[in-house]
């Protein structure tokens, strides 16, 4: 709203409107500010956080609510303007019919039997009456919790006839009974119940929510067929980026659906493409170079063991290793395709290896042991956790946890740690700490971007922190 201004002046608007939007402007800042005050910002929030949070769910409010809220405003104007007002009439009919008689009774002589006017009444009226000796009348039963046709005749008796009564419009479905207290004798009347109410406007209600709930479920079903592809691409995208495979995806839905399918098929597959070719790249490159670096160690084998030699093959030694390491890196594990792994045995396998370089090593795990991963890849991530923490540790303790569709392992050491500043600056490639762990350890400063990189194709991540042990706690997190 602050930028009405600025968008009138350059879009060269009348002076009139900018005044307008001016105007808008403010009332908007006002009603903002008051809906501030009243705390009605957090009722929003509230509500929005408790709205669904899917495509699928929010398209049924989308179509259910207007509907819904449209039957409610036709039934209450209905119920208002229509069923009362029909109601109110008949009911008013029978009762001027019914007073129409006490006149009768009250006015002319009748025979002992009021034969006569009960005659008249069943066939003018349509009413079935009994004039009886006074009695008392009964005591008024419960009211119903909503009877438009008690509520309504009750008023209606009470405001044309001045006489003592008592109305029945429960006890016999099909008629309604009136009991009149004329002083000197008792007026019983049954009136036909559909004289006095409009009982075909509940069929009509039946008939109008049925419609409803008929056109709703087809708009579900419809709506689940067009949203059903935009659930199929999303899950694609995420086993994708999850490093698993895709099967039988194919473009599906409305037009735009398509599009957006076909986009991610394409990219899907110019990324499988670009990852072959520099695997294919990395692998004549790896192939050279490992072929020159056995020459040299052919050679310095056959030039003896001088302190010459032993120098340069420890050179060589080192070369082969950062070789490894950046081939590790620019390759990852994007070829790999996932298995189920039994994650126990990896991380025992892992801790026995640490071991044999002698680490003390603790191992624990808790869940489902069995997990769709990358098997190399998940085991090379650990493996690199371990072994930094070998490097400038004595103790480890690796713990393992399989729940809540999250896999997360968490591995102690108890070393010098890492300043809380530098816990993510050590994921760069080739960083190294010049204070804080010991750099003389070796090593090409790739192990720990190889391991993000490892959890992030998996779909997951690595963080640092501190340690119980007073070193540093990796903690790898992994969708599975």
């Amino acid at each position: 709203m602050a930028l009405i201004g600025d968008i009138g002046a350059r879009l060269r608007l009348p002076p009139r409107l900018r005044r307008l939007g001016e105007v808008v402007r403010g009332w908007w800042l006002i009603a903002a500010e008051h809906w501030r005050r009243l705390g009605l910002e957090r009722v929003g929030l509230a509500i929005r956080d408790r709205l669904p949070k899917g495509l699928y769910a929010r398209s049924i409010l989308i179509v259910v609510l207007p509907i819904l809220i449209l039957q409610a405003v036709v039934a209450y104007v209905f119920m208002e303007r229509h069923w009362q007002t029909v109601t109110r009439r008949l009911s008013g009919a029978v009762v001027r019919d019914i007073a129409a008689i006490i006149d009768v009774i009250d006015t002319y002589p009748q025979d002992e039997r009021f034969s006569e006017i009960t005659r008249i009444a069943a066939e003018t009226y349509g009413l079935t009456i009994s004039v009886l000796p006074p009695a008392p009348l009964p005591e008024p039963g419960p009211r119903p919790f909503f009877s438009l046709l008690d509520s309504t005749l009750t008023r209606e008796v009470g405001r044309r006839i001045d006489h003592p009564f008592w109305i029945d419009t429960l006890g016999n479905s099909d008629m309604v009974e009136i009991r009149i207290d004329l002083g000197d004798h008792l007026l019983r009347v049954f009136a036909p119940r559909n004289r006095a109410y409009a009982s075909n406007s509940q069929i009509f209600l039946f008939w109008m929510v049925g419609t409803s709930l008929v056109l709703i479920t087809i708009a579900l079903l419809f709506l689940r067929n067009q949203i059903k592809p935009i659930l199929n691409l999303a899950e694609a995208a995420e086993q994708f980026g999850k490093g698993r495979p895709v099967a039988e995806f194919r473009p599906r839905g409305a037009r735009e659906v398509r599009q957006a399918a076909q986009a991610f098929v394409d990219m899907r597959e110019r990324i499988e493409r670009q990852v072959e070719q520099r695997t294919t790249m990395l692998s004549g490159v790896s192939h050279d170079l490992r072929t020159v670096l056995t020459r040299f160690k052919l050679e310095l084998a056959m030039l003896g063991d001088t302190p010459e030699t032993e120098a340069l093959r420890a050179d060589v030694d080192e070369m082969s290793r950062m070789l490894e390491d950046y081939l590790a890196f620019a390759q990852g594990d994007a070829g790999e395709t996932t298995e189920m792994v039994d994650i126990p045995s990896v991380l025992e396998e892992i801790a026995e290896t640490a071991r044999r370089d002698g680490d003390a090593v603790e191992t624990g795990f808790e869940g489902e042991p069995r997990a769709l991963l990358r098997a190399l890849g998940f085991r090379r991530c650990v493996g690199n956790l371990v072994g930094n923490a070998g490097k400038h540790g004595d103790h480890i303790v690796v713990k393992a946890r399989h729940a809540d569709g999250w896999l997360t392992v968490t591995v102690d050491d108890d070393g010098p740690g890492i300043p809380a500043e530098e816990r993510e600056a050590v994921f760069r490639p080739f960083y190294r700490l010049d204070s804080g762990r010991n750099v003389d350890t070796g090593g090409s400063g790739l192990g720990l971007a190889i391991t993000r990189d490892i959890a992030m194709s998996h779909g997951g991540d690595v963080i640092l922190a501190e340690s119980p042990l007073g070193g540093v706690r990796a903690v790898l997190m992994i969708p599975a």
